[in-house]
């Protein structure tokens, strides 16, 4: 009796196998911090400063209740969501128009625009650091408008960031959207913001949320330009986080408590939108 062919997708167990253990161990790897975080919040702050321990003796939840009054956690909060829904709302409405500009009409000057666009991504952030500083500084000195220390200020500064990825990914992303989509809703009896509106948004619903993820995620975790281009009413939580840092002492398990809290509207919004965080990735970058 002849033996089964062998497929040639097949790989041997000690492949599997041994797949399966570098993946189990890049896994506990990436896991080892978190728990870290989690068992130090948990602990009261001597167990912390005196001896590190990977089990702790005992188990409280006071560094979750006093994170709320040691540093004004609760308004830094505030501050954030404003900052960082407001930037990535106006990031996503300018990026759609753009990236539909880009994906749709010949123009002159086009091919300027979209590598002066991407080439803005090859400097570092902190070149502009000054640069802006001084704009605002002189903007509010000539006009009167403060933007400096405001969050009018820190949400153009994340907007200037997050733009022009968010227009070269959308723009790729309406790329792989065929164009007979738009000349039947022209025929149909729309325009061209109707075609946009009524076929192409719905249609580009993935690479919307991946930029609007994108930009949200840039303006909530930055904290260089928002050192400086805030003070203590507009402080975001990224530097609000040093105040559980004293000049006599570090509240460590209040620190990993509040790294817990602010990390959670992230987690819960990329785990809600991943499936169409994936999709808009992939085929923006691959456009």
């Amino acid at each position: 009796m002849s033996s089964r062919p062998r497929s040639p997708m097949a790989r041997p167990m000690s492949f599997v196998w041994t797949r399966r253990i570098v993946l189990t161990l890049l896994g506990l790897f990436a896991a080892l911090p978190v728990y870290v975080m989690l068992s130090t919040s948990l602990k009261p702050l001597q167990d912390v400063t005196d001896k590190f321990q990977w089990f702790p003796g005992s188990l409280t939840l006071r560094p979750y209740i006093d994170i709320w009054h040691t540093v004004p956690l609760a308004h830094y909060f505030m501050n954030s969501i404003v900052v960082s829904v407001a930037a990535t709302g106006l990031s996503v409405l300018v990026a759609i128009f753009a990236s539909y500009a880009v994906s749709r009409y010949h123009f002159r000057g086009k091919r300027i625009f979209t590598i002066t666009v991407l080439s803005t991504q090859m400097f570092p952030g902190i070149l502009f650091l000054l640069p802006l500083f001084l704009i605002f500084v002189n903007i509010g000195n000539v006009t009167g408008i403060a933007l400096y220390g405001s969050r009018a200020g820190l949400i153009i500064t994340y907007l200037t960031f997050s733009l022009p990825f968010s227009i070269w990914m959308l723009a790729g992303y309406m790329e792989s959207i065929p164009r007979g989509l738009d000349e039947a809703a022209l025929v149909d009896g729309c325009g061209p913001l109707g075609a946009l509106f009524r076929v192409v948004i719905p249609a580009a619903v993935p690479g919307i949320v991946a930029v609007a993820v994108y930009a949200f995620m840039t303006a909530w975790s930055e904290v260089l330009f928002a050192s400086v281009m805030t003070n203590n009413t507009t402080r975001t939580l990224a530097v609000g986080l040093r105040g559980y840092s004293t000049q006599y002492d570090v509240y460590w398990n209040q620190i990993m408590a509040a790294s817990l809290v602010v990390s959670v509207p992230v987690v819960a919004g990329f785990l809600l939108l991943q499936r169409y965080l994936v999709t808009g990735l992939t085929a923006g970058a691959v456009k």
